[in-house]
């Protein structure tokens, strides 16, 4: 009778864990066919869209403040806004927050942009930790740096915000270099429709290219084994799963590394908030939250062709850190906010992103960790339905593999980054490392990050070293 019922309680497991992963690829699939009609639409418009971008020179173009949050960045910092102050657009300034770096980030910004203090009055609408002063540069009007003590990137940006002069802001990390069209890329939606309230771009890795006086010479691929498994990693992110969400208006999250706010909006709902990990989503669901709950009508926009190039980790122990704090940010944020998933009148955010969220990202780590144990478990007392559990593996492995290798080809039909043949086999091996190797070890991280999470460990962002490898003698200061 024992043996009879854990028979079928182990069949019963098995097929629920291969129902989940059914619906996981069926989700998968929707967004991914979303996604590709998207891009096509927009690849035709581009043309169009172009024009526009140029057309607005004569017309309105809103101005920007370009927020540069830094904490030991000396190695990329003047790489970073030399490339900011060669952007092609109308009106914007750069301001360079210090997070109580350790290093020598100040002194770097300080020779390099002929910076000085200057007595300088800030709003404070939002709170941020003290300020030890501020500095103007000689060379350049329109930068300035802002030395405080340390508080973590979403206080530094807060401080930003206060700081800042015009309507829209864009956070940029301190180890990205912006292509020199991106900001009126991205601004574009601003101008379309006013009831966009965020625009993000695309993020790709800077690991390999050539970046010379802040500008990306050429476009290359990582020889680091891990920042190459990362270039699939990211195309995949960015080109199906933000693409397949946008245009329902239900993003979750705008990287980090770029994306433009409008300004009032995020002060209105308190701005990025210290007390998480994961700012950058937090700040996107909560505006969701808030603008649903007043019954405002607004949009969160990804586009696909403003691009960022920021650097990708190259050790293990940043690797880790990184992926940890990611799984853990994105728990957070939904946990926040939990009472948006099906909330009346929420529609597709509500109704689709936040469940999918929760149920394949959130959890997927612990839903795939344990069935691969439950499968192995059952095999060894001999009660496995080896159909279901090959199903169940060809599910979870060949699919992630399939899409990864899906984003690869879109890109080289779309956008084309990559021309060089040896590159593009180099990213199409780098989708199978992705799938067969790297992708169990990020979900062991990921898992780790759930249990964090759920065990409410102190947070820590870790240390983020940078290689800077991708930028010229010239823009660096090691």
């Amino acid at each position: 009778m024992i043996a009879t019922f854990f028979h079928w309680f182990s069949l019963f497991i098995q097929y629920g864990f291969l129902a989940y992963f059914l619906l996981l690829t069926a989700g998968v699939l929707l967004i991914n066919l979303v996604a590709a009609v998207t891009i096509t639409r927009h690849l035709n418009r581009t043309p169009t869209r172009n024009r526009a971008i140029h057309e607005a020179f004569s017309g309105f173009v809103p101005p920007i403040s370009i927020l540069v949050p830094a904490y030991n960045e000396e190695a990329t910092i003047e790489a970073t806004v030399r490339s900011l102050n060669q952007t092609n657009y109308p009106e914007y300034e750069i301001i360079v927050i210090n997070d109580g770096s350790k290093d020598g980030t100040l002194e770097a910004a300080r020779k390099a942009f002929g910076l000085e203090l200057f007595p300088e009055a800030m709003q404070q609408r939002l709170s941020h930790a003290a300020i030890r002063g501020i500095y103007r540069s000689s060379l350049y009007p329109n930068l300035r740096l802002i030395d405080k003590e340390n508080g973590g990137k979403a206080d530094s940006l807060n401080a930003g915000i206060n700081a800042s002069r015009y309507p829209l802001f864009c956070g940029i990390d301190a180890d990205s270099i912006l292509q020199q069209d991106s900001l009126l890329r991205c601004v574009q939606p601003f101008l379309e429709d006013p009831r966009t309230i965020v625009s993000g771009g695309t993020i790709r890795l800077a690991n390999g290219c050539k970046v010379e006086a802040g500008f990306l010479n050429e476009i290359g691929m990582p020889k680091n084994p891990l920042a190459l498994v990362q270039v699939a990693e990211y195309l995949r992110a960015f080109l199906f799963g933000r693409l397949g969400w946008s245009p329902m208006n239900a993003l979750l999250i705008v990287s980090g590394a770029f994306g433009i706010f409008h300004r009032e909006t995020v002060v209105r709902v308190g701005g990025y908030s210290v007390g998480t990990i994961g700012e950058d989503m937090e700040l996107i669901v909560r505006l969701h939250d808030v603008m649903i709950r007043e019954g405002k009508a607004y949009r969160i926009v990804f586009v696909p062709d403003p691009i960022c190039w920021t650097e990708a980790p190259e050790t293990l122990k940043v690797l880790r850190s990184q992926r940890i704090r990611w799984q853990r940010g994105l728990l957070e944020s939904l946990w926040k906010h939990r009472s948006l998933m099906f909330r009346r009148g929420s529609g597709a955010v509500g109704w689709l992103s936040f469940p999918y969220m929760t149920l394949f990202e959130a959890i997927e780590p612990l839903i795939e960790v344990g069935g691969i144990v439950f499968f192995l478990v059952s095999a060894w007392f001999g009660v496995i339905d080896w159909s279901a559990a090959v199903l169940f593996l060809v599910l979870v492995y060949v699919l992630g593999f399939l899409q990864t290798l899906n984003a690869v080809l879109l890109e080289e039909v779309s956008y084309r980054l990559f021309q060089n043949y040896r590159q593009i086999f180099k990213l199409l091996f780098a989708t199978l490392l992705e799938s067969f190797g790297y992708r169990q070890m990020n979900t062991w991280w990921r898992l780790l990050g759930v249990i964090q999470w759920a065990l409410k460990r102190k947070q820590e962002w870790g240390n983020m070293t940078r290689k800077a490898s991708w930028a010229s003698d010239g823009d660096v200061r090691r």
